[in-house]
């Protein structure tokens, strides 16, 4: 967490610290910067990242040239400059892959990459890999629309953190009780049509109260309630229906909280 002032290229270099040799970072399209790309090579890892062809020069060239894949120099922009000089980077351009993946809905996706060895690493597995970031976005999903994580009860800086943390803490605690529920629950889901999951919004709202008592109750009663609450979860799951896809709504996005006006949930 940090003032709205820090860019949230600033704040995953800071995480990038902790990547290690031959790691591989999935980035959205919202991160890519030269100077960024040297941190992570910097630190022997490797990136792919969605990229706007609007972005570089060299990004719309590809786009326009309706190749599958290319190799190319992104060359760094006087910020890029100035933060590779802070970090003690090298200005020099950087060696990138670019792969064009066309998704099911027939929309051109740019992909760019430090995996430049067609041989090792062929086009065709960067569909399935950046697929892997899906699970991420629908975890935002739950922070910021089924907890409210930036639903704030006040506004000093002790009070942020207060609210971030415990909504982070019911997360973890709603997912670990649900993982002793996950055979059971495909155990009971053999017979129907479809494999069902845990309903994880409605888990979240089941623990709500339960968390209260777990801190206040005896060992004895704590294993009791989860085994209850664990039982509940069994029975709150949803199929998994293959092959649904929904195009995304771009809107204009609007406050969504009031401090005014407390939630009762």
């Amino acid at each position: 967490m940090a003032p709205k002032s820090e860019g949230e290229r600033e704040l995953a270099a800071f995480q990038f610290l902790k990547l290690q040799p031959h790691d591989l970072i999935l980035l959205d399209r919202g991160y890519p910067a030269h100077w960024l790309f040297k941190a992570v090579m910097s630190l022997g890892a490797q990136f792919c990242a969605r990229i706007s062809y609007k972005r570089w020069s060299a990004i719309k060239k590809f786009y326009k040239s309706g190749k599958p894949e290319a190799i190319v120099q992104i060359h760094p922009t006087g910020v890029s400059k100035q933060k590779c000089r802070e970090m003690d980077f090298d200005t020099a351009s950087v060696t990138v892959r670019l792969i064009r993946v066309t998704l099911d809905s027939g929309e051109t996706e740019i992909l760019v990459t430090s995996l430049i060895d067609q041989k090792v690493y062929p086009k065709d597995l960067f569909k399935v890999l950046y697929q892997r970031r899906w699970p991420v976005e629908e975890d935002y999903k739950t922070l910021k629309y089924r907890l409210q994580i930036e639903n704030f009860s006040g506004k000093i800086v002790h009070s942020v953190y207060q609210d971030f943390h415990a909504k982070v803490f019911s997360k973890n605690l709603t997912a670990v009780i649900a993982t002793t529920s996950r055979e059971e629950i495909i155990k009971k889901s053999e017979d129907l049509k479809y494999t069902h999951q845990l309903n994880f919004a409605q888990a979240l709202a089941k623990m709500k109260d339960t968390i209260v008592m777990l801190f206040n109750s005896s060992r004895k009663k704590r294993i009791k309630y989860v085994e209850q609450i664990s039982e509940i979860f069994i029975q709150t799951t949803e199929a998994i229906r293959p092959n649904r896809k929904y195009p995304r709504r771009h809107r204009v996005k609007q406050t969504r909280f009031y401090l005014e006006y407390k939630t009762t949930c």
